[in-house]
C-alpha cells in the first residue's frame, strides 16, 4: 500500500491549498481516509477524515471545521484536503491515512494503518 500526498507549498494567511493524496495496493472504497498534521514542536493531530464507500460520515477537528473540506473520489483513488482561510496555527507537515477497520465513532483517532509521507504547508507573510 503507498499513499502519496501532495500540493502543500507556502501560501499567505487566508490563502487556499487543496492537497491531494494518491492511494495504490488497496481497495480504496473500503478504506476510510483521513488527514493528520503536524506542526513543529508540536503532537501530531487530527484534522479531518472520511468514512469508507461514499463517504457519507464525515469528522472535522474543530480548529478547521467551516474552513477545511475532505472529499474521495473512489473512481481514482483520490481523496482531498481543500483548505481556506488558512492561518499560521495551519503550518506543519500534512500526512493522509487509510484504514479498513475504522468505524465512524474512530474517525479522529490516529490508528491508521497506512500513512503516506507528508506534505508541509507553510503559512506565512
Amino acid at each position: 500500500v503507498q499513499l502519496q500526498a501532495s500540493g502543500g507549498g507556502l501560501v499567505q494567511p487566508g490563502g487556499s491549498l487543496r492537497l491531494s493524496c494518491a492511494a495504490s495496493g488497496l481497495s480504496f472504497r473500503n478504506y476510510a481516509l483521513g488527514w493528520f498534521r503536524q506542526a513543529p514542536g508540536k503532537e501530531r493531530e487530527f484534522v479531518a477524515a472520511i468514512h469508507r464507500g461514499g463517504g457519507t460520515s464525515i469528522k472535522y477537528a474543530d480548529s478547521v471545521k467551516g474552513r477545511f473540506t475532505i472529499s474521495r473520489d473512489n473512481t481514482k483513488n483520490m481523496v482531498y484536503l481543500q483548505m481556506n482561510s488558512l492561518k499560521a496555527d495551519d503550518t506543519g507537515v500534512y500526512y493522509c491515512t487509510a484504514d479498513s477497520r475504522k468505524i465512524v465513532t474512530t474517525l479522529h483517532t490516529d490508528q491508521y494503518e497506512y500513512w503516506g509521507q507528508g506534505t508541509l504547508v507553510t503559512v506565512s507573510s
